[in-house]
This record gives C-alpha cells, structure tokens and sequence, in this order.
C-alpha cells in the first residue's frame, strides 16, 4: 500500500516551501507556494466563478507554462494584491524571466483567491489591503514545515454552512517520486457526509488522518444543496462567494501539457471529497506543478506514468481536503 510522507504534506515532494500568513483580526490570510527553481505547471477551472491572476500564462498553448511562485489567498479580488507583494520580492531576489539583461527580473506567480470578506473579520483596510504586504511576508516564512487547519489562505473558508480550512497530503509512488496536494476548502457543498461527523472523502483516509471516522451504513439520499435556505442567508449562491483552490505537486519530468493533464485529473479528488462540486458559484481552481527532478519512462508507456502519478494526486487532493476541514473543526466558528 502507498503511504505518505514524511510529513504528510505537499512539500514531502523535494524542493517546494509553503509560507503562510494568518490574521486573526482580519478572519483571513495569505498561502505561498515556493519552489527551489522554476517550476513547470498549468491549470484547471472547472467553477463557474473563479478568481485568479496569470492563469492564462499556464496553459500549453501559450509561452510560459511554468512558475516562480504561486498564490492562495483570502480576501477576493483584494487578496489578488499578494501576488504583487510576492513578485516584488521575488524580483528584489532576481528570481524571474529576463527579458534584457538590465531589465528588473520578471516572476511568474500565478494566483487563485476565495471570498472570505463576509465572515465578520475587520475588512475596514481603506486604500490599503493587507494582502500586498501578506504576500511579503508569507514567501518569508516558506518552510518544508507548516500548519493545516484555520490558517493562511483557508483562515476565513467555510465548507458549505461549516468550518472550511487549509489542508495538506502527501503520497510516495516509490522509486523517488512524490505527489502532494494543498487545498483551500471554502465550496457550496459539504465535505460531510448525511450524518454530519463522517467525511465524504473516508475511503482514501490513510491511519486515521481525518478522525479515523466511518458512516453508520444507515445514511439516505441527502439533498444535493445541503441547508439551501442557509447558505442563502450567508449570501453564498452568488458566482465568487465559493471555491475550493488547490495545488497538486510531483516532482517528475512533465511538460506544461501533462501538467494540464494532471490538474485535470486531480480535479476528481475534489468530486470525492465534496458534494456537489464545480458549482456555478464556486471558483474550483486547480493548479498543477512539476519540478523535473525524475524522468519518467518514454515512448508508450509515458501516458501509463502520467496516469499513474495523476490518480495519486486526486487522492492525495481528496486527503488534504479532509483534512483541512478536520484540522480546523476545533477552531472557533467564523462568524463570532
């Protein structure tokens, strides 16, 4: 059987960090992803109200298809200003594309954000959001180690009418290779299953991860939009009110396409861990990197390596998910 990491964490695959800031005050946060070198990547928009910035650089057909650096964050089009924060000090680093060689270094960091701005939080900030100055501060505290739960990106996200969070997992396929995912969890739909306490996700659970939590067998048809009436009240049935944002990693040889592919095929972890998903109104935002570091087989057999590495990532996204909103039950709730 497949395990995970060291740490259980995206960054058990070598060579990526993850910073966070959190903001008690604010209800909201910040989440950098690092990697030691630039990365290829892509990804894949599955809501029907996403938020994101240099999504476009991503995709095969285009000229860039790889990162610097890449952000998750609160605060909806505000938390959009992280991503600037991340890249000037990024250029400061000169990490970046060099277009002449007097030329400021140019990051690449892509960026996805989640609507948190309703959870009561002081979102009083005037002229000045936080996020530029978050976004500084969590590449700063990039580490192999770091917090799930209430914190960074996923401080203020609800789970349909629960608490939300950020969560991790990690996944080794032997010989050297490593597929992790990081999600912030702020959907429509639930991650519980009709009895509240189990997670839809259960069957992927590895030694007891999430609460070790198993449904009675007795459950019915729940309704396909859980509390409708609530999630009206909290303004939640809007396009951009929810999402669920998600980072899947290996460190393989993919190109931009294949790591298209792989964002695609994580997108499932999502369809496991959440019910329903891909609304109208959630953003769901997949994004998937790859550093190089181990080649996989060629010729005919590279599509069978890609599938391989892909189905691991929709389980290991469907792991993080749980386990986001798991670490984060025992947090108070975000609207007190």
């Amino acid at each position: 059987m497949l395990q995970p990491g060291p740490l259980n964490l995206i960054t058990d695959v070598p060579g990526l960090k993850v910073g966070h800031v959190t903001d008690e005050r604010v209800r909201s946060g910040v989440t950098v992803l690092r990697p030691d070198k630039v990365w290829r990547a892509s990804v894949d928009v599955r809501g029907g109200g996403p938020g994101g910035r240099e999504l476009a650089a991503l995709e095969p057909e285009n000229m860039i298809g790889e990162l610097h650096a890449l952000v998750l964050a609160g605060g909806s089009v505000f938390g959009l200003a992280a991503a600037d924060g991340v890249a000037v000090a990024l250029s400061q680093e000169n990490v970046g594309v060099r277009v002449q060689p007097w030329t400021p270094a140019i990051p690449v960091v892509p960026s996805a954000v989640l609507h948190d701005l309703a959870n009561h939080g002081d979102k009083d900030w005037g002229l000045e959001p936080p996020y530029r100055q978050w976004g500084i501060e969590a590449l700063a505290a990039a580490s192999e180690r770091f917090a799930i739960g209430a914190v960074g990106a996923g401080r203020g996200a609800l789970a349909g009418t629960r608490r939300g969070g950020l969560g991790s997992a990690s996944l080794g396929l032997g010989d050297g290779l490593w597929v992790g995912a990081l999600v912030a969890v702020n959907p429509v739909g639930s991650v519980y299953m009709a009895d509240g306490r189990s997670f839809w996700a259960w069957p992927w659970e590895i030694d007891g991860e999430f609460g070790g939590r198993r449904p009675d067998g007795t459950l019915g048809h729940r309704d396909p939009v859980p509390q409708l009436s609530r999630l009206e009240s909290l303004g939640r049935l809007q396009a951009g009110a929810n999402t669920t944002l998600a980072v899947v990693a290996c460190n393989a040889d993919l190109s931009t396409a294949e790591c298209k592919r792989l964002a695609i095929m994580a997108q499932d972890g999502i369809a496991r861990a959440i019910r329903p998903a891909h609304l109208p109104f959630d953003g769901d935002t997949v994004f998937a990197m790859a550093s190089g570091a181990r080649v996989l087989e060629q010729g005919a057999r590279r599509p069978v390596a890609l599938s391989i590495v892909g189905s691991a990532a929709a389980d290991c996204l469907a792991r993080a998910i749980a386990r986001g909103v798991y670490a984060a039950e025992d947090h108070a709730t975000p609207n007190t």
